[in-house]
């Protein structure tokens, strides 16, 4: 896939105020400060897309682009860690959980996991809880320049393997680099094929 236009359309406090729900739609979502704004950079070649940021709960929104005219590219707040209230933080989880479970275009969710670590309780969970919705998802790995070949596949596998113990059939998984534009093609190429399944179907 080729990426002709990529631009910014709307930050939304929740998805009831979401762009008309007409094209495909892609969200990425994951941890605080796991890449996930420099990835949707890498994706559309476009360095100041996202605003990347080393605050983490920089985020606050659901956040629209449109790309080629033709699809969404969701920028959704991060779980987990971040400098924020509880009520606030509880406010971010029901607006992301209303937005996963109750947006009808939502085609996919990019899950990303940082490859540097073994697999994260909070990660898991979060994986675990799509399941329950029935929302369907994949996994990205990240940042995988930032350690060798060796200890990104040990983290992988790990990562897969603990899924293992609950899931019958594991999702589709990308490991990606921003340094190295590592990923990029695999994901895009994931992206069209659903994009062809979606309008097949629509």
């Amino acid at each position: 896939m080729v990426i002709k236009t990529a631009e910014y359309l709307i930050s939304s406090p929740d998805w009831e105020k979401c762009p008309k729900p007409t094209w495909p739609e892609y969200a990425f979502i994951g941890r605080s400060n796991v890449g996930k704004s420099s990835l949707i950079n890498l994706l559309t070649n476009n360095e100041k897309l996202a605003k990347t940021s080393g605050t983490p709960g920089k985020t606050q929104l659901i956040n629209h682009f449109i790309i080629n005219n033709a699809w969404y590219l969701v920028d959704l707040p991060g779980y987990g860690f971040a400098k924020r209230s509880m009520s606030q933080r509880r406010q971010w989880e029901q607006m992301i959980e209303n937005y996963l479970r109750k947006r009808e275009n939502l085609v996919n969710v990019f899950v990303l996991i940082d490859s540097r670590h073994a697999p994260q309780k909070i990660d898991i969970e979060f994986i675990n809880q799509l399941g329950e919705w029935q929302v369907p998802f994949s996994i990205v790995f990240t940042k995988a320049d930032k350690g060798t070949q060796a200890e990104v596949s040990k983290n992988v596998k790990l990562f897969l393997n603990k899924m293992r113990e609950t899931w019958e059939f594991l999702p589709p998984h990308f490991v990606t680099s921003t340094v190295k534009k590592m990923g990029r093609d695999a994901i895009l190429g994931y992206i069209e094929e659903l994009n062809a399944q979606f309008r097949a179907i629509a």
